[in-house]
């Protein structure tokens, strides 16, 4: 069967994107060199969606021949206000890419002329409700960094090369992709610099098929909810997946998050307008979530979903402050200085709505550890906050192996006991990692719905139970494993092996005769 449009133009895609990465690179390290990329490749959007929109409007209006990049700035500077004011920011026709782009080769001062473009761009939103949004979006593309070139004219011409390379890309018009073109560049871009940066960049992504079974999960049996949330945002990756599963539209109040990267934080933002979310759908904040988090008043939210990093490092008790957090408090113990995995888990609980679910990404030791974290544990079992726990297949994440699990939280359960999901098979082998095929997504999902008894997949199991089992919430405590090992006759073996040696000894007999008849010849 032939490729559709579709994949066709996604295979194209991803194959320019790949030539371009590692044509581009050079002596840059890869996962520092994305910010160019993916900063040049934000430029080019924004710049193609607000001509397009100036373009769009004057062309209904019955002057066809009109294009936004040919009018002269002066003749611009009066649209300036009323578009900040609906789009979220304002380009000058002579700083669009496409133009900047033509004069490139012949621009000694390029780095200057770059560093002016992004300046006015993020200046252009200062004092309008999109400001924040805008601010620094640009900082991590630091057109003068040696890093580029050891002088000017070296910075230049890989400015230029970038620029000829993003605008080559085979992003066609908005009108006509059957694809989310510029959204499915950025994904692929974070995908490849996070597998070939081992750790440092699968710290900030979650692969795509993780990212949408989170979303799934949360919306099962809704067809909108009222906002989402994710306090370790990373990319925004996680949060995207419900414009995807859901439609934009129908995540009613918006999208919401957190990051304490502030290149990653950037990455999100950016990323958010990629995939056409307006400034006024997203507000992602910078800083420390468990320390000090940035939504306060927003809560509570009907859909969370997030992979925190594993394992880091928080004040905990040593903090006096943090004992009386009522994100914390109601657990009577701090989630350990060296883990502060269920302090995420605490924080996502106290701003879930009443209606709502949250999906988080765990590493598996918080779901078996003593001391603090088996409280933790204990509250949470014992408040029937735990719906569901998922135990994943290993190797799924850029830059680890561990097969991590899923905690499913919900306030309003209707039963008193936890299912135990055992996924660790559900996969497909795909270069070096495992992923997440469509049919193992349903899998999981069909599962979690209708939450029954299923041999070697899922187990339900009362609280009283789990209270038990010192409130041990490993899967594989709960899933009995299938047993495919194959049943062996050892009388009818050993026969066989015996009838094996008699032959042996046969044929070693008729060789040594036919190397003695030969030897005699």
């Amino acid at each position: 069967m032939p490729p559709t449009t579709k994949e066709a133009q996604r295979a194209e895609l991803h194959k320019t994107i790949w030539r371009i990465a590692n044509d581009l690179r050079g002596s840059v390290d890869g996962w520092d060199f994305k910010a160019y990329v993916l900063g040049m490749l934000f430029y080019r959007y924004i710049s193609e969606n607000l001509a397009a929109h100036f373009d769009r409007d004057e062309h209904a209006a019955g002057d066809t021949s009109f294009s936004y990049a040919a009018l002269d700035d002066a003749d611009a500077r009066d649209l300036r206000d009323v578009t900040v004011d609906e789009k979220g920011f304002f380009i000058l026709p002579s700083e669009l890419f496409v133009n900047v782009r033509a004069r490139a080769r012949h621009d000694d001062n390029l780095n200057e002329t770059l560093d002016r473009v992004f300046r006015d761009i993020e200046g252009s939103a200062i004092g309008s409700a999109s400001e924040g949004d805008f601010k620094g979006l640009f900082a991590d593309v630091d057109v003068n960094s040696a890093k580029l070139g050891s002088s000017v004219t070296r910075i230049n011409e890989k400015l230029v090369k970038l620029l000829d390379a993003i605008g080559d890309l085979p992003l066609g018009s908005f009108a006509d992709n059957t694809i989310d073109a510029f959204g499915d560049a950025y994904e692929y871009l974070m995908q490849m610099y996070a597998s070939s940066a081992g750790k440092s960049g699968g710290e900030y992504y979650t692969p795509q098929e993780v990212s949408e079974l989170l979303a799934r999960i949360t919306v099962v049996g809704k067809t909108a909810v009222n906002k989402v949330y994710d306090p370790a945002c990373g990319s925004g990756s996680l949060l995207l997946k419900f414009a995807k599963v859901l439609g934009a539209e129908n995540v009613r109040q918006g999208f919401f998050g957190q990051e304490i990267n502030l290149t990653t934080y950037n990455l999100a933002r950016i990323n958010m307008i990629l995939h056409n979310i307006e400034p006024s759908q997203f507000d992602i904040a910078h800083g420390d979530t468990l320390i000090d988090p940035q939504h306060w008043g927003d809560e509570p939210f009907e859909a969370i979903v997030s992979n925190p990093p594993y394992s880091t490092k928080w004040p905990g008790d040593s903090d006096p402050v943090l004992a009386g957090d009522p994100r914390f408090s109601p657990a009577g113990v701090l989630a350990p200085k060296s883990a502060a995995d269920l302090a995420f888990t605490m924080h996502i609980l106290h701003w879930l709505a009443v209606d709502g679910t949250a999906a988080i990404v765990e590493f598996p030791g918080v779901l078996y550890r003593g001391g603090a974290e088996q409280k933790i544990r204990k509250y949470l079992v014992d408040n029937n906050f735990v719906d569901t726990i998922i135990q994943l297949p290993p190797d799924l994440f850029f830059g680890t192996g561990i097969a991590t699990c899923i905690i499913i939280l919900k306030k309003s359960k209707t039963s008193n006991d936890v299912a135990f999901i055992d996924a660790s098979k559900l996969f497909t082998r795909v270069g070096n990692k495992n992923k997440l095929m469509d049919e193992h997504r349903d899998r999981i999902v069909d599962a979690f719905a209708v939450r029954a008894d299923e041999d070697y997949l899922v187990k339900l199991i009362s609280a009283s139970d789990i209270a038990k089992n010192d409130y041990r919430l490993s899967v594989d405590a709960y899933v009995e494993k299938e047993d495919t090992s194959v049943a062996v006759d050892i009388v009818e073996l050993n026969a066989r092996i015996a009838g094996i040696v008699a032959r042996q000894s046969e044929l070693r007999t008729q060789i040594d005769a036919l190397v003695a008849e030969l030897e005699n010849a």
